[in-house]
């Protein structure tokens, strides 16, 4: 948002709605197309009064996933294994003092939190930790800190490379900081570049789309206020300009995010709607040729809500819509143009206005399909701000993922055998409707893997493969 905008079981927790199914356009008091809800808690419960970021961890050992929810006085951390009933298992408190800003990333099983707080730095946080809480919710310390900045707006991470990029300091223009964390409890700060001013938000990558000219090259791609900037920072003592990239009616470039070809890029500006009466606008660029960048078209969505972050998963974007909530919009044919909206899920039910109130960020990486949903209040006294959870009404399947594997008998009572003809198996996840999960499996690229399933309960369940897409089993 830009600067100058000035044992504990869900049944402790004040839960303004449960799992509601999407029935109608409505789960309840929500607005909603195709999606369901989960559950809602409130930031009260958090004792806090303010949401604001968001990230998740899926614990590499067991699968099991968690949502880290930022918040006006510190970091909440929930496990939502079982997405109806999450787990509040405690809190990191800031560093200093609270601010309506805070960003959370995750590296190595570390958690990296910033925010605007005056002097906040770098808190780092073990993640492992929150296997073994036997009393939540608990008041976490930090593991780590890194004080090279003080404040800052945003942290971006490439897990590619260990590199955290502080933005929105008080150094290098506000521009990144480049931070190795490859020893995530020893951070050490190596420069930054300042040359295209303030960045909002990035992304970094590892290069390997189009342009081969830089593949392999580690780039950033800074929201910088009137501009895209697109760096070349391998180098980190001698990062380089690559161009930027600019659209008409700029307000604030706010954010953005590649398509996973990294042929495309969209980018939302956070106050164009406010001060153009735009609906909903996402700006795409051709990133074809990194050193000449071109305005592709523009995507307008059904509202006049203000945009905020957005992230893409496979052939969907999904958008942080602020009063209009989460959008999912297919951009399977980006390439002619087109970006179609497919659902949505609204937390912000009385309005669809341009303004700061609802959805501040959404995550959308969980392979249980649960989707998280963090919300501010900003200047609506009586809406109540909190951590979501969602997930999609229908099942995804690939039909030319799925091709690849039988799964025999099913239904069935004991036992199945999953085959592969020519996709081998490294790993499996079965979980129930809910999105709980029950089983996670590594393997060593398997062609076939007899599973037993004597212990389940008749009913159906989705076996997913290689964290991609899920087969339903039917246990009779």
């Amino acid at each position: 948002m830009k600067k100058i905008l000035l044992s504990i079981l869900i049944a402790s927790c004040s839960i303004i709605q449960a799992q509601t199914p999407c029935i109608n356009g409505m789960a309840g008091d929500y607005p909603c197309n195709g999606y369901d809800l989960q559950v809602f808690i409130p930031c009260t419960d958090f004792g806090a009064e303010n949401a604001n970021d968001s990230w998740g961890w899926t614990d590499p050992d067991n699968g099991t996933e968690y949502a880290l929810v930022g918040l006006d006085n510190g970091t909440a951390f929930l496990d939502i294994s079982d997405p109806i009933n999450p787990i509040y298992l405690g809190k990191l408190p800031t560093h200093t003092s609270s601010s309506l800003w805070r960003d959370v990333k995750v590296y190595n099983n570390y958690a990296f939190v910033v925010s605007e707080a005056n002097g906040h730095g770098m808190q780092i946080f073990d993640l492992t930790r929150l296997r073994n809480v036997t009393n939540p919710p608990e008041t976490f310390t930090e593991d780590a800190h890194y004080s090279g900045f003080g404040s800052a707006h945003n942290v971006i991470i490439n897990e590619e490379t260990g590199y955290a990029y502080g933005v929105g300091t008080g150094s290098f223009n506000g521009g990144p900081n480049f931070v190795n964390i490859q020893d995530p409890l020893n951070p050490i700060g190596e420069g930054g570049y300042g040359g295209s001013g303030y960045s909002h938000d990035a992304q970094v990558v590892i290069y390997d789309g189009p342009d081969t000219d830089y593949t392999g090259r580690e780039i950033y791609i800074g929201s910088n206020e009137s501009q895209v900037a697109i760096v070349d920072v391998t180098d980190k003592s001698n990062p380089q300009l690559i161009s930027s990239a600019t659209y008409s009616n700029t307000s604030y470039t706010h954010q953005g995010w590649f398509t996973e070809d990294l042929t495309y890029f969209i980018v939302g500006d956070e106050i164009d709607e406010l001060d153009f009466g735009f609906n909903t606008r996402n700006i795409v660029f051709d990133f074809t040729d990194l050193d000449n960048p071109q305005l592709s078209f523009e995507y307008s969505g059904p509202t006049s809500a203000t945009d905020h972050n957005g992230y893409v998963d496979g052939n969907k974007f999904y958008l942080a819509n602020y009063k209009a909530g989460m959008r999912i919009i297919d951009i399977s044919d980006i390439a002619n143009g087109n970006m179609t909206e497919t659902g949505y899920f609204d937390i912000f039910p009385s309005s669809n206005t341009a303004g700061y109130d609802g959805a501040w960020n959404v995550y959308p990486y969980f392979a249980s399909g649960n989707i998280l949903i963090s919300s501010l209040k900003y200047s609506s006294p009586d809406y109540v701000p909190g951590f979501y959870l969602v997930k999609s009404s229908t099942l995804s399947v690939d039909d030319n993922f799925l091709s690849n594997f039988s799964l025999y008998p099913n239904p069935s009572t004991n036992s199945v055998k999953l085959s592969s003809t020519n996709t081998p198996i490294s790993e499996i996840s079965l979980y129930d409707l809910s999105g709980k999960l029950l089983l996670s499996k590594k393997y060593n690229s398997e062609i076939n893997i007899n599973l037993n399933i004597s212990n389940l309960a008749a009913g159906i369940y989705l076996l997913k493969i290689n964290n991609k897409n899920s087969i339903k089993l039917i246990k009779n």
